[in-house]
């Protein structure tokens, strides 16, 4: 293999993922699970772990990065695909209170239906907790080093929540677990991990042994350039790295002002509530203004409840979309930062060998080929899994900017069909007085 043209990478759609060895590929200790009573091992009946496989990422790979919104791309919904081609489906829902004498805690219904074969049965049912989701993201960035794993939600802090049991975090924890495994399922190589496949029907996960072990590519990436120095980033992930920052101080602006939003809308709408109160007590002691002020205390009543629902709306489905693309900009951050180191030491090997080639004419070792393979497919699965990110961050930011514009428009048509109402009523009321009056 000559070392210095790159090579063209193979498409993911080309073999089996069985067949489909990657460079990077993570030789592991067997992760221990109970299946229906049985304990099966993923690893070989000699004991030997098995190699976590990955495809090549895409067979479409972009020569340069675009961060400009495609509009045909932005046409196209990502989670739209056509059902026929998939054929996995999961879901996180209902969630239980657990207690105990030793802890308090939730778990969640994730339920799964596939046509897979490396499934047993075509649906399944298990329950999991928080850890168990954190167990899963742990062992896919462990064995898939090259690739974008989405982010969970925080485990402690959510902003503007304090009780985690209460009904608020749990729902919102719920949506946020869930689109993390549904972004998981629909990965063409996440979704073939054998983690995933023990982490949706094991009916125990023995996590201990996991949990305390790195994989060896996690190992050797997370030190792998702990004597080499990157010369220089190639541009299109300079790029990269120049949107994230960017992209990273619009959601901070962002959510910094819409949080004293909030905080004001609160202020107001305590001060609303009270003026609104006022029309109310003086009803008792104007009684030829009883329908007028009880209809400017219906009025106040209604403004306070629709502002109330903009405020919780805000709470529970704006910001936590927010703060789910905060994550997700420090994990692809993260895998840019391996990248780097992977790159670094290709090229601090083959400095090293072209040296030794000059000196004695020794052929190139085989382990500067192996590290330009890993460079190669870090670029390959990063460009890939980023072109599936924009896609995905153009469909949710649409959706979550549409479903904002919808929701202040509900709030303002509800106080705006209240006061006319209110106009309504004294035009009435005039009427009446004046009628009276002739008579």
């Amino acid at each position: 293999m000559s070392v210095g043209a790159p090579r063209a990478l193979a498409s993911s759609g080309q073999k089996p993922i069985t067949e489909i060895l990657h460079p990077l590929s993570a030789a592991e200790e067997p992760l221990s699970v109970t299946v229906g009573g049985d304990k099966q091992e993923v690893g070989l009946t000699n004991g030997t772990p098995v190699e976590t496989s990955s495809p090549a990422s895409t067979s479409s790979l972009f020569n340069r990065l675009q961060l400009d919104d495609d509009l045909e791309a932005d046409v196209r919904d990502p989670y739209a695909d056509s059902t026929e081609m998939r054929d996995l489906f999961v879901t996180v829902d209902n969630p239980k209170k657990h207690i105990s004498t030793m802890e308090t805690y939730i778990t969640y219904r994730v339920s799964t239906k596939t046509s897979r074969v490396e499934f047993d049965l075509p649906e399944y049912c298990v329950r999991r907790r928080y850890q168990d989701f954190d167990w899963l993201r742990i062992k896919l960035e462990d064995s898939q080093p090259t690739h974008l794993i989405p982010p969970l939600p925080e485990k402690f802090v959510m902003k503007g929540v304090v009780d985690r049991f209460s009904e608020e975090f749990v729902e919102t924890r719920m949506k946020a677990l869930d689109k993390f495994l549904k972004r998981v399922a629909d990965h063409p190589v996440l979704s073939f991990n054998p983690h995933l496949n023990a982490f949706l029907t094991a009916k125990d996960l023995n996590k201990r042994q996991g949990l305390a072990l790195l994989s060896k590519v996690g190992e050797s990436v997370k030190h792998v350039a702990g004597g080499y120095k990157l010369r220089a980033r190639p541009a299109e992930f300079c790029a990269m790295g120049e949107y994230l920052d960017t992209f990273n101080q619009k959601l901070g602006t962002i959510d910094r002002i819409a949080q004293r939003i909030l905080k004001e809308q609160s202020e107001y709408l305590t001060e609303l509530r009270e003026y609104g109160g006022v029309y109310s007590s003086w009803v008792g002691s104007e009684e030829e203004l009883r329908r007028p002020l009880e209809g400017v205390a219906g009025c106040v009543t209604t403004s306070c409840g629709a502002l109330e629902d903009l405020g919780d709306n805000m709470s529970l489905d704006f910001l936590p979309v927010l703060r789910e693309y905060v994550l997700y900009l420090e994990s692809i951050k993260n895998v840019l930062r391996k990248r780097d180191q992977s790159q670094a030491e290709y090229e601090g090997r083959l400095e090293a060998a072209i040296l030794r080639k000059q000196e004695d004419r020794t052929p190139m070792p085989l382990e500067v080929e192996k590290c330009q393979d890993k460079v190669e497919c870090f670029n390959a699965d990063l460009k890939a899994d980023w072109e599936r990110w924009q896609s995905n961050k153009r469909h949710d930011f649409k959706q979550l900017l549409t479903g904002m514009a919808d929701r202040n428009i509900n709030s303002y048509e509800k106080s705006q069909a209240a006061w006319e109402s209110l106009i309504t009523l004294l035009q009435d009321k005039q009427t009446e007085d004046k009628t009276s009056e002739t008579n």
